[in-house]
């Protein structure tokens, strides 16, 4: 057994723990269970927080509950949201689950060991809980005053524009609660956690054990992320960044942690990588001799890259990088599917040119003057090629005059053209 809770505090992932909690853990093997919302197939970085915490917890020796909310998807957390959200239908929550489960088999151990994860699905308790039951069993130990006095509802209840909050999401509270006494009373699942803004439901599920059972549960939450600059974590400009390799490919993963400035990768190193820290550390020296180097950035990327895809992605996210932004090589790039190209290029600017009119070649400032529109005018592409300032596949074009054909083509259709040092284009023939 370690101190889980010692871990997360020099970490900078803890926020708020219930008295005692630390001293529960301490004794001995507990076990305890986070939460997974399935509104999609897949989880994002904006899960990984939680994930790294029932890894920390299971590595402490302790036993993690993943709960993945089969019936709470139904319903809606109000917690940091601002509108209602829509519901999900048996069949998409079906197929939501399902991703759900396969990655958390990733990063946690699942087995029979004593301490071994388990995953389980609210709605295997709640399918054939009626209604008036509910009501009954669950309802008369939690007052109206207590749970309006949660802060998830008030922002809510008082938030500009008069949504104002249902009943059917002023309820999730009551039915998240539940969750912990069923798990508390079935599973001797001693401790919940989640994050910070999850505090206000973790409690309820303890203040609901204690009132239907007198008895002691736990709670223990984590910070959650945000980025220095105040933009939100896990966002790019093309969306949010999933774990499902389809959804966001593996060079774009890892380049969204090799892109953290020096103010967030410091945390994010201690966040989402399990190096000890002694190695962070020496890492963290490294970045202060040498920042340009990006120590930080690139162990970081590297680590959450191959646990969440797999050495071979990491290895392919590195080469494609490389040939993007460094001396990679072109017998890289035909190793590539047109899938994968498309992948690596997109928010790139694309042309299309006609692969029998480019069989009879065309001239460098023609092809990217007139037959694409890399450059605005001829004059412009002739100053800039001459200049010593275009590539195309990766080579410096001679001249304005040099001439290009199907010979030419990357993978019999793809050329690459790059204008100055991050400038690319790229350039298919149909």
């Amino acid at each position: 057994m370690t101190n889980f809770v010692e871990e997360l505090r020099w970490r900078g992932m803890l926020h708020d723990i219930m008295p005692n909690t630390e001293e529960k853990l301490n004794e001995g093997m507990t076990s305890g269970y986070i939460g997974f919302d399935p509104t999609a197939d897949s989880l994002h970085v904006g899960h990984l927080t939680q994930i790294m915490t029932l890894i920390h917890f299971q590595r402490a020796g302790h036993k993690p509950y993943a709960l993945v909310g089969g019936a709470t998807g139904m319903v809606g957390d109000p917690s940091g949201k601002s509108a209602e959200r829509n519901l999900l239908t048996t069949e998409s929550l079906a197929h939501n689950l399902s991703g759900i489960k396969a990655q958390l088999s990733k990063f946690l151990t699942f087995g029979e060991a004593s301490n071994d994860a388990v995953m389980v699905n609210n709605a295997d308790w709640f399918q054939h809980f009626s209604f008036l039951d509910f009501i009954r069993d669950v309802g008369k130990h939690i007052t109206v005053n207590y749970m309006m006095a949660k802060d998830s509802v008030k922002k809510r209840l008082d938030g500009e524009g008069g949504a104002g909050l249902s009943f059917t999401e002023f309820s999730y509270q009551l039915i998240q609660g539940y969750d912990f006494y069923y798990l508390w009373k079935n599973h001797n699942c001693m401790v919940q956690m989640g994050g910070s803004d999850q505090w206000g439901n973790i409690v309820t599920g303890t203040e609901l054990i204690r009132r239907k059972e007198s008895g002691t549960a736990y709670a223990i939450t984590t910070q959650l992320i945000k980025k220095a600059d105040g933009t939100k974590f896990g966002k790019t400009e093309s969306g949010a960044v999933w774990l499902d390799a389809v959804k966001t490919s593996p060079y774009k993963y890892y380049q969204f942690w090799l892109n953290a400035t020096d103010d967030d990768v410091k945390k994010w190193i201690r966040i989402f990588t399990l190096k000890t820290r002694e190695e962070i550390e020496a890492l963290e020296a490294a970045h202060e001799q040498a920042p340009h180097l990006r120590v930080l950035q690139k162990a970081l990327a590297e680590d959450i890259t191959v646990r969440t895809h797999s050495e071979a992605a990491l290895e392919t996210a590195i080469k494609t990088s490389e040939f993007l932004f460094g001396n990679g090589s072109l017998a890289f790039f035909s190793t590539l599917t047109n899938e994968q190209v498309l992948e690596i290029f997109e928010g790139i600017p694309q042309f299309k040119i006609d692969k029998t009119e480019l069989a009879a070649g065309i001239d460098a400032s023609t092809l990217l003057a007139e037959k694409t529109n890399v450059f605005a005018s001829k004059g412009e592409a002739k100053k800039l090629i001459l200049g010593g300032g275009v590539s195309l596949n990766k080579e410096k074009i001679a001249a304005p005059t040099t001439i290009y054909n199907t010979g030419s083509l990357l993978n019999n259709k793809y050329l690459i053209v790059q204008k100055g040092k991050k400038n690319y284009f790229l350039i298919e023939a149909e």
